[in-house]
């Protein structure tokens, strides 16, 4: 089922820019931030757009330029106004929403396109980590200028590093080199390394409820799921994308639902519960999708971003109402 967008849509337009990134804050529901670039990113300038969505629809309450392509953003999990970017220059961003100008802090240590920045979501510690296209991925504590320890062996670039929603100082990296692994920061070397797929790996993400799940989409067109306890064979895999898949998220509020973006376009939401798993195909698109996030304040509230310069806040209609079987009467 093909739609055009859902329930309480909104877009807005960044002139000259092509969207690679969008999250929804963690503290204020409706706003989102959105890290874009010049020229697809291949030259030119990037930019940080801090959006929020209201009554009249979706407004720029900041933006925030720097000399080159940004391609990630995340939020801080301990300042509800304190964002990180990373970019085509190698560097890392710091920015602080309640001030006009920036960036409060520039980390420059990777010798590539740092295609990748998440900031930790388990409580007690603060570590933001990043990947880079130089095949390497940083660990960063954000008050301190030097990064902690740099994390060696995947065999080609990094496009995704997020943290464990679970496990303390657990991350996971999705490469270039078809291989999905997990680190963890207390000890030296990879943890596992999973022959994914046949393809370069976009992208990578925890299940929210589950942690030895994760979701790996790539070049290759599928979704694949991984349990940790055991890597020989996926849990589920999930095709209809037409190319290669640029992002995917697992549902905060449902455990099999996921949603991925691809560059065919199109924005799919997935219960791979379910015989037929794939729930909704949005095609509200007009060029490569590579950002995506589901919101953590309103149920059901997905935002994304493309290069047809458009960042678009929205409703699926497969979440519009709780996602569960239907009670025979």
């Amino acid at each position: 089922m093909g739609t055009a967008g859902g329930g309480g849509a909104g877009a807005l337009r960044l002139p000259g820019l092509h969207g690679y990134a969008a999250e929804f804050s963690p503290y204020w529901p409706g706003r989102v931030a959105c890290a874009a670039a010049q020229y697809y990113g291949i030259a030119g300038c990037g930019t940080l757009a801090v959006l929020e969505q209201n009554e009249a629809g979706i407004v720029l309450l900041r933006s925030f330029d720097w000399n080159d392509g940004l391609f990630d953003v995340t939020w801080s999990e301990n300042n509800e106004h304190v964002l990180i970017t990373s970019s085509g220059d190698g560097s890392l961003q710091i920015w602080d929403t309640a001030k006009t100008k920036g960036p409060l802090q520039v980390y420059k240590e990777h010798t590539q396109e740092a295609y990748s920045v998440d900031w930790s979501q388990t409580r007690g510690e603060q570590l933001v980590v990043s990947g880079s296209w130089d095949q390497t991925a940083k660990l960063w504590d954000p008050a301190v200028g030097k990064s902690l320890c740099t994390f060696k062996g995947h065999e080609g670039v990094i496009y995704s590093t997020i943290w464990s929603p679970h496990i303390p100082g657990c991350f996971a990296s999705a490469s270039g080199d078809q291989t999905l692994r997990v680190w963890d920061v207390k000890a030296p070397g990879v943890k596992l390394v999973i022959p994914a797929h046949q393809a370069e790996i976009l992208s990578c993400d925890w299940c929210k409820y589950d942690e030895n799940l994760l979701v790996t989409g790539a070049v290759d067109c599928s979704l694949k799921g991984w349990d940790l306890r055991n890597i020989r064979q996926p849990v589920f895999i999930l095709l209809g994308h037409t190319y290669a898949i640029r992002r995917v998220k697992f549902s905060p509020f449902h455990a099999t639902l996921l949603a991925s973006c691809s560059y065919d376009f199109t924005v799919r939401f997935w219960d791979f519960s379910k015989p037929n798993p794939l729930l909704e195909t949005v095609e509200h698109h007009t060029e490569f999708t590579c950002g995506l996030d589901l919101s953590l304040h309103n149920r059901g509230q997905v935002v994304d971003c493309a290069w047809d310069e458009l960042v678009k806040i929205y409703t699926p209609s497969c979440l519009a109402v709780p996602v569960r079987e239907k009670v025979k009467i």
